[in-house]
């Protein structure tokens, strides 16, 4: 039986990839690391992913918190060069 850590060392996401998922649509990080398998297996799927990623920089820019901004352009940034599509 493959364990979600086997899921995402396969997908090449991070832990910190799947807690931003999963904070971006407020389900459980299980829920959110077989999404985000799913979903970078396509161009389509990681286009969505580092969109997700966007928003989350986005909202946290507007809202004035700079730390958390911080750490998710660093996610978004570190998954775009590790899963290269035309972003």
């Amino acid at each position: 039986m493959l364990s979600i850590r086997d899921c995402l060392d396969y997908c090449d996401l991070t832990d910190e990839d799947v807690a931003i998922i999963a904070e971006h649509h407020d389900i459980p990080e299980a829920a959110a690391a077989q999404i985000a398998c799913g979903l970078v297996q396509t161009p389509e799927g990681t286009l969505m992913l580092t969109q997700f990623m966007r928003d989350l920089v986005d909202e946290a820019e507007e809202s004035g918190d700079r730390t958390r901004a911080q750490r998710f352009r660093a996610a978004r940034d570190r998954f775009m060069a590790s899963h290269p599509v035309s972003h």
